[in-house]
């Protein structure tokens, strides 16, 4: 027998709903509120809000557990207001005292949440939270020395291990034609507007928009595009982009005489047809000189801070987005250097090097990178400083080669831990749309991709607390035993060790975090 209702007899107020009941302490989204730092946060969030200007600001840790929840479940910004709205330990998450079905905020306010909260304000959260994580597990330095580098200096301890990647932009692949054509169409629609604003007297400035839009469609039906007909195209699109921006002067310049006004369009037309003037002279001169690159490229006429990044892989030889300078610090990632620019990763090592010891007070061990990073300049700073590389030496490599088995046994141990970067970076990719960042401001996508990394780093942090909160109870239970086998036999198991050596502050320290 099969139990079925229609809809039309099943009413909405007949729906049992379960909000009566408590919510479950065991929730993810409980646990994990538990770990955020939600006060460190709205010092940080606090400090760009103005308190004399402007309409009240939202909580911060509203912000906050908004955009935790958008690069935790892999929302858009209106996924995020709608999955917040229908959920109620989301919105426990976010610090809602009551379940409510209005939108917390509209979803365009992520756009200024991003302009607010940057890159080094989550920059400062992440070494936040390094530092408590140091603090717990006992590798924070107690001999930091204030004086020259001359004087006593604390032991090098710790690994870090440092590479670079690329956060692409979610656009469209940028070739020279399609970049034209856009340009062209663009110039088209800025005609169009200033001449219905001069009142449509005179004769309409011919673009020929009918037959170039003809022969494009013509070009991009073919599949194998030869060198020739591709020269073609952009000759064709380059001489109607050049004729509109002709036609857009002139047209300005009779507003201005008759009307005074030196541009009559909104400020973002007036930026896009920046940008338009700029891709033509770039498209012109690589044309002349039959080159397919320039220096400052522009590959989107909307987001024209993009530039091709050359990376040599496998799938693409060429990405196009912001470079990072990523170091790994305890399965914690900290962005070290943003750039929207190719350059080469090399120049960072010393920079992340310093912001290790300015954390933790003392520098690492050893640095577990690739080959790019083995220069001469990094090695005689690492030389230096007493710290050891794991690249391999520059060079000729010897003949031969006689390794101890615990040589070759360490040797692998570290090229296996260098990895685990390579997996954060996947991790941020697959999981996160590290590789498909969708805001269109160049302050805003740095915010992006800065809180991805901070939401990974939250998980890793709350992954933490939770195994050391798990020995800590191994070890208070261990004590417990000890005491009443003492108790009843009459033998001081005191002197017995742990099974996890830890003393009483810092199991204080893993309690009061859970």
């Amino acid at each position: 027998m099969i139990n079925y209702q229609s809809t039309n007899q099943l009413k909405i107020e007949d729906f049992k709903t379960p909000f009566t009941r408590k919510l479950r302490a065991d929730n993810r989204w409980v646990i994990l509120s538990q770990q955020v730092p939600w006060d460190r946060f709205a010092q940080v969030y606090m400090s760009v809000m103005s308190n004399q200007t402007g309409r009240a600001a939202k909580s911060p840790r509203l912000v906050l557990g908004a955009l935790i929840i958008k690069h935790l479940e892999n929302l858009d910004d209106r996924g995020t207001i709608d999955a917040i709205q229908e959920n109620p330990y989301m919105q426990y998450f976010v610090g809602l005292e009551e379940f409510t079905t209005e939108q917390i905020f509209t979803p365009s306010l992520f756009v200024e949440i991003r302009k607010r909260v940057g890159a080094k304000h989550f920059d400062q959260l992440t070494v936040d939270m390094i530092k408590t994580l140091a603090e717990i597990k006992g590798k924070k330095s107690k001999s930091r020395s204030k004086k020259s580098d001359d004087d006593q200096k604390p032991r090098n301890k710790g690994k870090i291990k440092i590479d670079a990647t690329v956060a692409d932009q979610y656009i469209p692949f940028p070739t020279d034609p399609s970049l034209l054509n856009e340009s062209r169409e663009k110039t088209e629609m800025m005609i169009d507007q200033l001449f219905r604003l001069i009142g449509k007297q005179g004769v309409k400035p011919r673009t020929y928009r009918k037959k170039i839009r003809k022969e494009w469609l013509s070009y991009n039906k073919n599949k194998n595009k030869s060198e020739k007909q591709i020269r073609k195209i952009k000759r064709v699109l380059l001489e109607a982009v050049a004729r509109n921006l002709k036609h857009i002067d002139l047209l300005l310049d009779t507003i201005q005489r008759k009307q005074g006004m030196a541009f009559p369009l909104p400020a973002k037309t007036q930026k896009l047809l920046w940008v338009i003037r700029t891709v033509y002279d770039q498209q012109l001169m690589m044309f002349r000189k039959n080159v397919k690159s320039c220096p400052d490229r522009i590959v989107n006429i909307y987001q024209p801070h993009v530039r091709p990044i050359p990376r040599g892989k496998a799938k693409a030889k060429s990405e196009f987005g912001s470079k990072l300078g990523v170091s790994l610090d305890d399965g914690m990632a900290r962005i070290d250097t943003f750039s929207w620019d190719a350059y080469n990763e090399s120049t960072d090592l010393i920079k992340q090097v310093e912001n290790y010891r300015e954390v933790h007070g003392h520098y690492p061990e050893v640095v577990l990178c690739d080959r790019i990073y083995a220069n001469r300049t990094n090695r005689a700073y690492l030389s230096e400083k007493n710290i050891r590389i794991t690249a391999p030496a520059l060079g000729r490599k010897p003949v031969k080669t006689v390794l101890t088995a615990y040589r070759r046994r360490k040797l692998r141990k570290e090229a296996a831990q260098r990895n685990a970067i390579e997996g954060k970076f996947g991790q941020g990719k697959n999981g996160y749309n590290l590789n498909k960042i969708r805001a269109r401001l160049r302050e805003t996508s740095e915010s992006w991709v800065a809180c991805i990394f901070f939401v990974m780093n939250l998980l890793a942090m709350a992954g933490h607390l939770t195994f050391l909160y798990f020995l800590a109870m191994i070890n208070h239970m261990d004590q417990v035993v000890k005491n009443f086998l003492s108790q009843i036999m009459g033998f001081n198991w005191a002197t017995v060790p742990s099974v996890i050596p830890m003393n009483e502050s810092k199991m204080n320290v893993i309690f009061a975090k859970n």
